[in-house]
């Protein structure tokens, strides 16, 4: 824009005004896999759909998946990026987890600090999520958007749920 001469352009840009550049959000499509399931939930799509942005670690992913998930009792669990959802390549997981993991699988990264920016997805990229290695929940994790983020709300945030929730632990129903 012109200015006349000796006049100053005030505007300031949102970006400029917040101090950083936008955020991102991503869109998530997390397909159930593998678990426990009882005959009612077997060979049929369960997912869910999740946004996040980039700032948030994958702990906070974690948390949206098992809220989404109609979980209730907590689990260790780990994210798995590799080809395909079941790939160890690299595991980021709570320190805590690695009794769980094998002798020589070193850990890549703390989901309690590793943003999902930091990760260098793509849309059309997929990772895997396991909870509770007891009883292996394997679920697979599609990135299907990314987009520039400056607006307000609040994130995680779960958009989209395709069937009910299997109950976390398969016995439940006959109690």
């Amino acid at each position: 824009m012109n200015m006349p001469p000796g006049k100053k352009n005030n505007k300031v840009s949102e970006e400029d005004a917040r101090g950083k550049t936008p955020s991102k959000l991503y869109t998530m499509v997390v397909y159930l896999m593998g678990g426990p399931m009882c005959a009612e939930f077997e060979g049929t799509i369960i997912s869910r759909t999740v946004q996040i942005r980039g700032e948030q670690t994958l702990e906070n992913l974690h948390e949206a998946i098992f809220k989404a998930f109609d979980r209730f009792d907590e689990h260790l669990y780990e994210f798995l990026f590799g080809v395909g959802p079941d790939d160890r390549s690299a595991v980021y997981s709570l320190p805590a987890e690695v009794e769980f993991r094998g002798q020589d699988e070193e850990m890549a990264g703390d989901v309690r600090t590793t943003t999902i920016d930091s990760l260098g997805l793509e849309a059309g990229r997929a990772f895997g999520y396991r909870f509770d290695f007891g009883d292996d929940w394997l679920h697979q994790i599609d990135v299907t958007a990314i987009e520039d983020y400056s607006g307000k709300g609040k994130y995680p945030k779960i958009t989209k749920k395709v069937r009910k929730s299997p109950p976390q632990y398969p016995d439940e129903d006959d109690e």
